[in-house]
């Protein structure tokens, strides 16, 4: 593991101008030498403070950390058919395997996407690796800044006591981890694994509610100038944080009102919000959500330990599901209709609450042009399929589809609305 202080990774923050009206006096010039008035305080452009709030990318702004393809190749030779940013996400999600031996080491084996609330990814073809073929660019946005700082911190813990360590058979990961750099952390380095005969490289890099991970499998004695690449994504991303600060500057960020809900009115008069669907809070006790959802909705206890209560409405006209926080009583999300793709029916939208104008029933379609800058989520291990929209506080709409939510005919099944940052984080160990 090599460790180094560079200067080549600093990048300042842009400096934001002072301009000042000048007067200008409509009378004709004196002969005399005099000073310029000075302009009255009502001439005077004050700048605005510049934004000191929490550092969270939300959607499009993502692809301000992309790498250009002439940049990917310049790190990865065999980078051919470099694709633009994409908003899709493809998550397996299995599992398994032997733990590693410590087991911080299966920080580096982990989806790192899993626990994200938004991406973008970038793909290339890789002709010389006959067993994977590609590589991958993906910008994982998490809830808020304290998720992200602790993904980080496991990953920079593996990196740095992972040089040697165990698992199906002997695995080694040679690190270089720059210095931080204006508020940024990255490493890069190479792993291989004799038992699986599997070598791979990624780089990482992190600020505010981002995790940077460029990817790519490899043959043989491959070597990759690691130090190069662990660089040029801390720049990257020191350069979306200057430009998310100055935009944020310029236009400060407006939370959502959130509609309030009247316990006495029928379901399709509440509204899926930031806070809850209707009178139905999040962070508010099970027990409060079940009396908000009236007397005449039909109750019906989790299946298993730790999962939602099922809310009836009358005549089963539909149903909202109510999640507990793990290990605890707070309500950690609320869904209208189905949280899963591969649900027993489709029911239609009309009687539910709905998310704006958008209903359960609606086309996939409608919610992505309704709520755009999103990420489409296909799960492969549970076949989920969801187009997922997050604020800049944390709170994830989850518009869960019959299939892919890009495929001709996609309807939606379910709406769901959580406070992402009570996820809890994955542990190692």
């Amino acid at each position: 593991m090599a460790v180094f202080t560079t200067g080549r990774a600093r990048v300042m923050l842009a400096s934001i101008g002072i301009g000042t009206l000048v007067a200008v006096s409509a009378c004709a010039p004196s002969p005399q030498t005099s000073s310029p008035p000075s302009p009255s305080p009502s001439q005077t452009t004050a700048s605005p403070e510049p934004y000191a709030g929490p550092i969270v990318f939300v959607g499009d702004e993502l692809d301000a950390f992309a790498l250009t393809p002439e940049e990917i190749v310049g790190i990865l030779p065999e980078a051919t058919d470099v694709g633009e940013p994409s908003p899709v996400l493809e998550q397996v999600s299995d599992g398994g395997a032997l733990p590693a031996d410590p087991p911080i080491c299966d920080a580096l084996y982990a989806e790192q996407s899993l626990g994200s609330v938004g991406a973008r990814t970038i793909e290339w073809q890789v002709p010389t690796d006959p067993a994977n073929g590609f590589g991958r660019m993906t910008i994982m946005q998490f809830a808020d800044e304290a998720q992200a700082e602790g993904r980080m911190d496991q990953l920079l813990q593996a990196a740095e006591q992972c040089a040697e360590f165990a698992k199906e058979g002997a695995i080694t990961f040679d690190a270089v981890i720059p210095e931080p750099s204006e508020d940024v952390r990255a490493f890069a380095g190479s792993l291989i694994d004799a038992g699986l005969d599997w070598r791979s490289f990624s780089t990482f890099a992190s600020t505010g509610n981002v995790i940077v991970q460029l990817w790519q499998p490899f043959t043989g004695e491959r070597t990759f100038d690691a130090e190069a690449a662990a660089l040029l994504l801390q720049s990257r991303a020191a350069e979306a944080r200057s430009g998310l600060i100055e935009e944020l500057t310029e236009n400060p960020p407006i939370a959502e009102t959130d509609p309030s809900g009247d316990p006495g009115a029928v379901w399709s008069d509440w509204q899926i919000g930031v806070g809850g669907v209707g009178p139905l809070r999040l962070g508010d006790s099970v027990d409060s959500a079940i009396a908000a959802a009236g007397p005449d909705a039909q109750v019906v206890e989790p299946e298993y330990d730790g999962g939602p209560w099922t809310l009836v409405a009358p005549e089963g006209a539909g149903t909202i599901l109510v999640h507990p926080a793990e290990a605890g009583d707070a309500v950690w999300s609320i869904t209208v209709g189905n949280d899963r793709s591969l649900g027993e029916s489709v029911v239609e939208g009309t009687a539910l609450p709905a998310r704006g104008e958008i209903q359960v029933g609606a086309p996939a379609a409608d919610a992505m042009s309704a709520y755009p800058g999103g990420t489409v989520v296909d799960v492969v291990s549970s076949s989920d399929h969801y187009y997922a929209v997050t604020t800049r506080d944390g709170q994830v709409f989850r518009f869960q589809a019959d299939r892919g939510a890009l495929e001709e005919g996609s309807t939606i099944v379910g709406i769901t609305v959580e406070d992402a940052t009570a996820r809890t984080p994955l542990v190692f160990g």
